[in-house]
């Protein structure tokens, strides 16, 4: 029993040295605007972080269109600390990604999603017996834009009375990056799909870096 709560202390401390790292990954999901201001903070100081990839999604779920940004960064600590208060003060989630979990954890894979279709994908991973483990999570504390996308073909009059309703609706995003095994790695990508759920496999980041 002893010996158990020793080696928890040990990782906690191997974890929080490498946390402190020079260089690390994160990643910023939320509106666009946000997003906006993160990136352009990002490009006026390259030297010290490097934009890895920015992606604009579009979410269609019944008559409904759910709108986010995300963006992926590399570089000094200090410096990504910064930005992280940029997405926190603009209700994003932020996850900081240390080498320590690169190092030590397999096969990790990013998954970006409102929180219903992240809980709807682990729910179906466990029905089809798929493992894996949650290593880090964050939530919006902002709400994402929504639309009907329908209305596209409807009147002007109509669209001014309907849209609003749905871009009020409350759409909280989960981001989450996870462990597996290399067998299960197609397998959890494709119920990430079926639940319209965005994912990133991490070793094709670092492969291109």
């Amino acid at each position: 029993m002893i010996e158990s709560k020793i080696k928890v202390l040990r990782k906690a401390a191997m974890v929080s040295t490498t946390q402190s790292s020079d260089k690390i990954w994160c990643v910023i999901a939320g509106n666009e605007e946000m997003v906006n201001n993160v990136a352009y903070s990002a490009i006026s100081s390259k030297e010290r972080v490097k934009i890895l990839f920015r992606e604009h999604v579009n979410l269609k779920e019944s008559f409904v269109r759910k709108k986010f940004d995300l963006i992926m960064l590399y570089g000094d600590t200090d410096k990504l600390r910064e930005l992280s208060l940029i997405c926190k003060e603009n209700g994003g989630a932020y996850l900081k990604i240390a080498p320590y979990y690169v190092k030590n954890e397999s096969n990790l894979l990013l998954f970006v999603a409102p929180d219903n279709a992240i809980k709807k994908l682990a729910g179906d991973a466990e029905k089809s017996q798929i493992e894996f483990s949650f290593i880090l999570e964050d939530k919006t504390t902002g709400f994402v834009e929504t639309d009907v996308y329908l209305t596209d073909r409807l009147p002007q009059f109509v669209r001014d009375v309907v849209d609003p309703l749905f871009k009020m609706t409350d759409v909280a995003l989960s981001t989450i990056l996870i462990s597996t095994e290399e067998k299960n790695i197609e397998k959890i990508k494709e119920v990430a799909k079926s639940n319209k759920v965005f994912v990133v496999e991490f070793n094709e980041i670092l492969e291109e870096e």
